[in-house]
């Protein structure tokens, strides 16, 4: 430190502030929101803090400089803990056995129904796509019954909806026979978690469609920079606790579950966060198994955010995954195929 220049000196002391955040971070998934609110609130800054000591690596790299073992060692801690942020494993795979089973993942943000998105026919384009990728099973958050939305090419479906003027929920859709179906229901909001038992030959498997608290964060920068960030992150902490509730709710559950089991849905947190470390347990996470890039699944400006996630239990292979950059949504769909055993 002696032999840095005052420049080099500053910024080694930002370094060493961002490295010791993210190392903060990496504790939050152990830390129950309820006990830990305001500080839960950092999990979802760790995709953001990782790419900037990854910078800061690569400034002492760069200038050959010791110091760069700060953020390498941070980083590593990390990777071995949650795996990497930036994945290259992805198969590229296209063809399946009849074994497989396509699960799609997609928060169509009520087919646009009050325009946010200015182009036109946006649940036609949402349609369009769903029909052409074709997924045996199709999950959607912020469901609308829109008076222009046919998905009667699935045979079966579930849904269940809320509200007075605008009916809106969550929604399974499957190709496969449904044989059992129903909610989970979380006490004063329009979320929820909804199953559906799919039959595919002699399995019977469980599918949870998870819809957890939204964080309702504006990602217009300028309305952003509007906010009040006490307000903001007392909301936020809020949430997580509510978001907490509804895991506890969802797991009871689940553990009653005895069947082959499949997660999908949207939990509006990060992989780095105590709820993501609950609901996951010993479940496979397709986009670690076999993702390419970042996987972020919501549309935030400042840094990739992945807060919708397919997960499989440990009878299925995951034998692709693939995030799509489709912008009919502020939400981007993704889709796996898991191989039955």
């Amino acid at each position: 430190m002696k032999k840095l220049k005052l420049f080099d000196k500053l910024i080694y002391l930002i370094n060493a502030l961002v490295a010791t955040l993210l190392l903060l971070a990496y504790t939050l998934p152990l830390l129950p929101p309820k006990q830990f609110a305001v500080l839960s609130v950092l999990s979802l800054s760790v995709p953001f803090l990782i790419m900037v000591n990854v910078c800061f690596f690569t400034y002492w790299l760069v200038k050959v400089k010791k110091q760069m073992l700060l953020s390498l060692l941070v980083l590593t801690i990390g990777y071995f803990s949650f795996g990497a942020l930036y994945k290259f494993s992805s198969s590229g795979k296209t063809q399946f056995s009849k074994n497989t089973l396509s699960v799609m993942n997609y928060n169509v943000r009520l087919f646009n129904l009050y325009d946010w998105i200015k182009e036109k026919d946006i649940e036609d384009s949402i349609t369009r796509f769903i029909k052409r990728k074709s997924p045996d099973v199709l999950c959607l958050q912020e469901y609308h019954p829109h008076k222009d939305i046919d998905l009667s090419f699935y045979s079966h479906k579930y849904e269940k909806l809320s509200g007075k003027n605008v009916k809106y929920g969550q929604a399974i859709f499957s190709k496969y026979p449904i044989v059992n179906s129903g909610s989970v229901e979380f006490p004063e909001t329009s979320n929820n978690a909804i199953f559906a038992d799919i039959v595919k030959g002699s399995d019977t498997i469980r599918v949870y469609n998870v819809h957890l608290q939204s964080l309702r964060i504006d990602t217009n920068v300028e309305k952003l920079k509007k906010e009040d960030s006490e307000r903001l992150l007392k909301r936020v902490g809020q949430t997580f606790k509510m978001q907490q509730f509804q895991t506890e709710l969802f797991l009871l559950h689940k553990k009653q579950c005895r069947h082959k089991m499949i997660i999908s849905g949207d939990f509006n947190n990060t992989a780095y966060s105590y709820i993501y470390k609950k609901i996951k347990g010993d479940l496979k996470d397709s986009f670690e198994e076999d993702g390419n890039g970042f996987g972020r699944t919501y549309n935030f400006k400042f840094f990739p955010v992945r807060i919708d996630f397919i997960l499989a239990d440990a009878s299925f292979e995951i034998e692709s995954f693939k995030t799509f950059d489709e912008e009919f949504s502020d939400h981007y769909p993704i889709m796996s195929y898991l191989k039955l055993h």
